[in-house]
Parts: C-alpha cells; structure tokens; sequence
C-alpha cells in the first residue's frame, strides 16, 4: 500500500484555514501545519515569519524546517498539563531518537524537560548540549534515562560516566551492570526495570512495543526473579518501573490501563523490600498527519493518565510515585514540513500521473517502511486552486519510493516548491545516504529569522569515512 491522501482540498490556502480548528490554545500534536504557519502577501507558505520560496533559495532542497514556536508550546503543554493534574512530582523527558541534534536538545533543555535516550550516539549529543548550556554534572545526570534493549558494554560504561539513570531491559543488562558496579566501586547505579505490560494498541504492527510479544523489557512472569535479584545487589538504586506501549497512539484507555497495571507492579516492589519511588509510563501520543486523524490533546492525554495513577495507588495506598512521560513525536512531529524542489513529471493516460521531487526515501524513509500517510501543498503558490491528482515520487532507484499517492494538487511546473507537512519526527533521525544522496539541511525558524541547525552533506563527507586499500593502487 502507498502512502495515499485521503481527502481533497481546494487550494493550498483553503487546507490551511482546515489545518487547525482549535480555538484559543491549540495543541500542536492536533494541528495539520506549525502553529505559526500563514499564506504571506506573496502567495506563499510562511513558518515562523520566513518564506518557504526563499528558504529554499537560501539553504537548498530538500530542507527540514523546524518551527520553534510549536516545538516549545508542545513542552509548555505537556509540563503545564502534568503541573495541573497530578498531586505528585512529575517529570516530561523528551524522547529525543524522534529527532536528535544540539539545537532540539537545548530547546527542549531550555523549557525545562529532560531526555530519553537510546543510544551512546543520542547520550553524547545531549551530554554536550547540556554541557554548552553551562548544566552541572549532577544536573545532566538528573535529566537523562538511557534506554535500549541491547546497549553495548562501552555504552553502559558512558552511562555510568554521566550517571544517568539506566533502564535496564533484560537479564544479561542487569548483570552487567552488577559486574560494573563492583568492578569500578561506584557508589550506587540509578536504574528503572523495563516491564512488558502486554497492553496491545491500534498502530502499525512495528511501533507496539506494549504487547506481550516484543523485544522490550521483562514479561511479568519473570518479575519475582527480577525482583529478588535487584534487592540482593548493593550497588543497584532500583528507583522504579518503566514500560511503553507503543507508538502513533489514539486511543486513551490503554495509557490509563497502563497505571493500574504499573502500579499494582510498584507494590508488589515493597514485598522485596524495594522502595520504588518513580514510574515511568512512557509516550506514544499520536499526532495529526492527515485530516482522518483525530488524536487526543496534550492537555487531555496528560489528564487522564494523571488521574489514572493517583486513583490506582490512591486504591492500593500507595503515595504518589513520580510520574515520567517520554514524548517525542507530539513534541517536534508537528513543528516540522520538508520542502522539496519540483522536477520531472510522467503522464500515463487514464491510470496516473507522477511528479518527482528531489528527494524521497532517504530523508523520509516512513512512507516505504510504515505506509504513513502525508499532506502535500505548492507553498509558492498556495491560492491557487487543486486541478489534478498526481502521486508524489521520490528521485531514488527504487519504484517504491512514493512520498504520497494520489494527492490533489493544482498544475504544478519544475521549480515549484512542495510542502510534506508533520515531518519532524522519525525523518531526520531515520534520514540515509542511499543512493548515496547527501543528507538534507534543517533550519530553526522563528520571528522571520532562520538558523541553519544542520549543516546539508557534501559529497565530501560522503566519502570521509570511506578507506582504499593500498594494494588496490597497484
């Protein structure tokens, strides 16, 4: 199945009075386009006071164009809404594989969330962002949880460095871990169990990660066994619990399920003497990619998992734990559209048309790999009225690179700048060289200024990491 548009809109400028009905506050997960997104005196898509025709002029196709303003009212929304609805400390942390890099990371940092992690590469990166903004030692650790299945002997030892908190996933984790506390004498490691829930939602089969069958986490009924074994080990700071059940999600039910199941797991932690102080419900709000979509707000989602918890331990007397949420593509999924530059175009009589662009799965890989769904518009000329159905190709070797199916666009020409809307998460951080395309640049805007956060590849760095052996010279 391609990526198809599911509905049909008049003009680019008809599509962007629809993109966000909200009134007064907007949730940004709910909304089609970035919050500051406009139609300018030119007939053009306008994000944060900049024009997308001369963005692309300026920095090149394809371009990641990250709205600031949406990015941090996401974090306000999620920070204000647990500050309101739950009695006890609570922590957001971002969850940054959606889209990792220096500048996301101090945004993110600046309106005071903290971060998931899921790699050395993803520590790193917000190690030095953390550590520009002049944060102390014991302040990065206390806004970093290091997450991942299989994580590497070198990456548990940089986790120990910063001191973050580890959720460990599995047995042979757990006793590494064990292994590295003794061995390097440290004091206590901070850590959280990663428990699978068996809690199964309506998203693509490859982004559950709740159910019973996944790669993530202990099953329940290895619990005693995990329980018993951490109370033995003096040099592990059990904290708490974790889980995640998967991603893209709609559905409410199965987050507040979710704090009961947990919480009856936190008690069960006293019988092992465990004292387990922080639960971690992970994320996984979806966000609005086209107008099927109907996600629940920031403000919702928050309330009802708040209320959830408080009213299961409340059920078990059990004081309130503290309450970690891991979004990350309701946090930036929506700040973000890509531009591409129009090119060639293949009419094929009573069947379809396609217009290509000049870029495709290498800097968007979800339509090939999930069928995720996009809206388009030509931002140069955003009055005009829809005329044709074209499908949206990419320029790569591959005839499933299809950015978008069927879409409704007016008469399009070469050098007119297309607009794949929500493409802040799983795009740059999933971006490749295939075909060995360089990398796309990605610039910050607001108040009509733009910053260039990601520098685009050259076909230098293409090969900078490339080797030739010398016996190849003969």
């Amino acid at each position: 199945m391609l990526s198809t548009e599911p509905r049909k809109s008049h003009s680019g400028k008809d599509y962007l009075k629809k993109a966000n009905l909200e009134q007064g506050k907007p949730s940004p997960n709910q909304s089609l386009v970035p919050l500051t997104a406009k139609i300018n005196h030119r007939d053009c898509l306008e994000i944060g006071g900049c024009d997308l025709k001369t963005l692309i002029e300026q920095f090149g196709s394809p371009l990641y164009v990250l709205d600031e303003i949406t990015l941090r009212t996401a974090c306000r929304q999620y920070r204000e809404a647990f500050n309101s609805y739950y009695q006890g400390n609570s922590q957001v942390i971002y969850a940054s594989k959606a889209w990792s890099c220096l500048a996301i990371v101090s945004i993110v940092a600046s309106e005071g969330l903290g971060f998931d992690v899921v790699s050395g590469g993803e520590l790193y990166t917000t190690l030095k962002a953390l550590e520009t903004m002049g944060y102390t030692p014991e302040q990065i650790a206390q806004q970093i949880y290091f997450h991942g299945n299989n994580k590497s002997l070198e990456e548990l030892k940089l986790a120990l460095e910063v001191g973050c908190t580890i959720i460990v996933d599995n047995w042979l984790e757990l006793e590494t871990l064990t292994q590295l506390g003794k061995q390097t004498e440290t004091k206590t490691i901070p850590i959280l169990l990663r428990l699978t829930p068996g809690i199964e939602c309506h998203t693509h089969e490859y982004i559950r990660t709740g159910h019973l069958d996944s790669k993530f986490g202990f099953d329940p009924n290895q619990l005693d066994a995990v329980f018993t074994y951490v109370s033995q080990q003096s040099c592990l700071d059990c904290r708490g619990l974790h889980a995640h059940i998967g991603s893209q999600i709609f559905e409410e039910q199965p987050h507040q399920d979710l704090g009961e199941v947990m919480t009856e797991w936190l008690k069960k932690g006293q019988n092992y003497g465990l004292v387990l102080s922080e639960l971690n419900i992970g994320g996984g709000l979806g966000i609005r990619y086209t107008e099927d979509d109907d996600p629940p707000s920031i403000d919702q989602w928050v309330k009802g998992v708040s209320q959830a918890v408080m009213k299961a331990c409340d059920s078990h007397q059990l004081p309130y734990p503290k309450l970690i949420a891991e979004p990350g593509r309701s946090l930036v999924g929506s700040a973000c559209v890509t531009g591409y530059t129009i090119g060639s175009r293949k009419e094929i009589p009573e069947l379809r048309t396609y217009i290509a662009v000049d870029g495709g799965m290498s800097d968007n890989p979800r339509p090939i790999t999930y069928q995720s769904l996009y809206r388009v518009v030509v931002a140069n000329r955003m009055s005009e009225p829809s005329t044709e159905t074209v499908t949206i190709a990419g320029k790569h070797c591959e005839s499933g690179d299809i950015l978008v199916k069927n879409s409704q666009l007016p008469q399009t020409q070469p050098g007119d700048i297309l607009v794949v809307m929500g493409t802040g998460a799983y795009n740059h951080s999933m971006a490749s060289n295939y075909n060995r395309l360089p990398r796309p640049a990605a610039v910050l805007v607001k108040d009509g200024e733009a910053n260039l956060i990601v520098e685009r590849e050259t076909y230098d760095d293409l090969i900078r990491q490339d080797q030739l052996p010398e016996r190849l010279l003969s």
